[in-house]
């Protein structure tokens, strides 16, 4: 009885790795590292286009930690006046966008989602974009539940856009919700980059189509520790720790702010500093 001398090529072996191959690049890991790394991307080329057609005047206000950009739990944005607010990536070192790609958490209104270019854009512009409606409901809930220990939540606080006239779409002032209260009820810990933002109306308003280039866009920073904002909060009043939050970030961007539409700053800031853009 004679043998075998040759060795057969191991067709069903090679098909299966080329199996596993496609369902390891199609499996939910891959498809968030891929996620990851083309937010970081679009991140990185809204950063240098912005840098490219626009200037920027950034201030820190008060003493800063050792390492401004470590341990970065929530950004707030103060004097929300435009969807063109991702330029102001123009000025962020790159280990601040791979932490917003990696860890970024972010509400943006059900009713931005919806629109065909600029709800792509949004749906893409952090880890996690999670839609909301403007009211109290179920989906700011599942927002905040979607909250883990290494997210970083980034948030316009007054939840709505300022308008040219001063007020918001309805005519109303503009105030800074309760929400924000929540996120700080619920993140305890790390430190809180508050964002005063000069505004966007020379940029693009609310209902402008086209954007203008060569511009110079304004802001001012403020790194604080969040158990410390807490615990001077609480201090302020017992029983109504949302109010009192409320009330002291419309406090700090009246004051804070950069000038808006040739309006100085009403109080005197104290320990300013200017900023070089880092790479």
């Amino acid at each position: 009885m004679e043998c075998e001398c040759f060795s057969r090529p191991d067709v069903d072996s090679a098909s299966f790795r080329l199996t596993s191959a496609g369902k390891s690049f199609t499996s939910p890991e891959m498809r968030k590292k891929v996620k990851r790394r083309f937010t970081f991307l679009l991140l990185l080329t809204t950063k240098y286009l912005s840098r490219l057609f626009y200037r920027f005047e950034v201030e820190w206000i008060g003493r800063l930690p050792k390492d401004p950009w470590k341990n970065i739990r929530l950004v707030l944005l103060l004097n929300h006046t435009s969807l063109f607010e991702p330029l102001f990536a123009g000025w962020v070192p790159n280990r601040f966008l791979k932490l917003v790609a990696r860890n970024g958490l972010v509400p943006v209104a059900d009713k931005t989602m919806l629109r065909p270019v600029v709800g792509r854009f949004f749906r893409l512009v952090a880890n996690n974009v999670v839609p909301i409606s403007r009211k109290r409901d179920h989906s700011w809930i599942r927002f905040i539940e979607t909250i883990q220990t290494g997210s970083m939540v980034v948030i316009a606080p007054e939840g709505r856009m300022k308008r040219d006239t001063g007020l918001d779409l309805s005519g109303r002032p503009m105030t800074v919700r309760g929400g924000v209260a929540d996120l700080l009820q619920q993140i305890k810990a790390g430190r809180m980059l508050i964002a005063y933002s000069g505004g966007l109306h020379h940029v693009q308003a609310p209902g402008q189509r086209i954007p203008r280039l060569f511009k110079t866009l304004r802001m001012r920073v403020q790194s604080l520790d969040i158990s410390a904002y807490r615990r001077m909060i609480s201090s302020k009043s017992y029983e109504d720790f949302k109010q009192a939050v409320i009330e002291d970030l419309q406090i700090r961007r009246d004051s804070y702010c950069p000038e808006i539409q040739g309006r100085p700053s009403p109080v005197y800031v104290p320990y300013i500093s200017n900023y070089r853009l880092p790479r």
